[in-house]
C-alpha cells in the first residue's frame, strides 16, 4: 500500500507542480517510487487543463525536474478520501482545503487525508510558499529551493 501526498496552491500551474515534481524526483532518487505517490491540485479553477507557468517549467527545467507532462485539475471532495495527505503552499489555500474538507466530511466522503502546510516539517519562519506568478524570476528559484528543503523533510518524516 503506497503513501499518496497531494499539494495544493491556487490555480496549479506554479508552486504546486514544481513542488510535485520536486517532490516526485526525491522519492525516484530514494527509490520509493513504489511506496510513495505524489499529484498537485489547485483550490481555484482559473486553470484546469492547462499547463505549469512557462517561468515554472524553465525554472524546473534548470535544475533537471520536468513539469511538461502536468496539467491543472482542481481540487475535489473526493480527495480528501484519495489522499492521506494535502499539504497547501499557503495559508489561504490551507483555510480552503479545510473548507472543502467540512465539505466532503458532510456529503460523507470518508475522510482519510492529514491535512498541513507543505512547509510544515521547515520549522523556520518561512511557513507559506511565496506566489512566484507576479513577481521576478528569483521568485521561481526561492519556490524551487523550499520545495526541496520540504520534500526531503516530509521523506525523513514519513519513511
Amino acid at each position: 500500500m503506497s503513501i499518496r501526498i497531494l499539494i495544493v496552491c491556487l490555480g496549479n500551474i506554479c508552486r504546486s507542480p514544481t513542488a510535485e515534481a520536486v517532490l516526485a524526483g526525491r522519492i525516484a532518487a530514494r527509490g520509493l517510487s513504489q511506496s510513495i505517490e505524489v499529484d498537485s491540485a489547485g483550490t481555484a479553477a482559473y486553470h484546469v487543463g492547462n499547463p505549469p507557468d512557462p517561468r515554472s517549467q524553465a525554472a524546473a527545467a534548470n535544475r533537471r525536474y520536468d513539469l511538461s507532462s502536468l496539467r491543472a485539475r482542481q481540487l475535489n471532495v473526493q480527495d480528501f478520501e484519495n489522499f492521506d495527505y494535502i499539504l497547501a503552499a499557503d495559508n489561504q489555500n490551507l483555510t480552503d482545503i479545510l473548507a472543502l474538507q467540512q465539505q466532503a466530511i458532510s456529503e460523507g466522503v470518508e475522510n482519510r487525508a492529514i491535512v498541513n502546510l507543505f512547509l510544515e516539517p521547515l520549522n523556520e519562519t518561512i511557513t507559506q510558499v511565496p506566489d512566484p506568478y507576479y513577481g521576478g524570476d528569483n521568485g521561481f528559484e526561492e519556490v524551487l529551493d523550499l520545495c526541496e528543503k520540504a520534500s526531503d523533510l516530509w521523506l525523513d518524516k514519513l519513511t
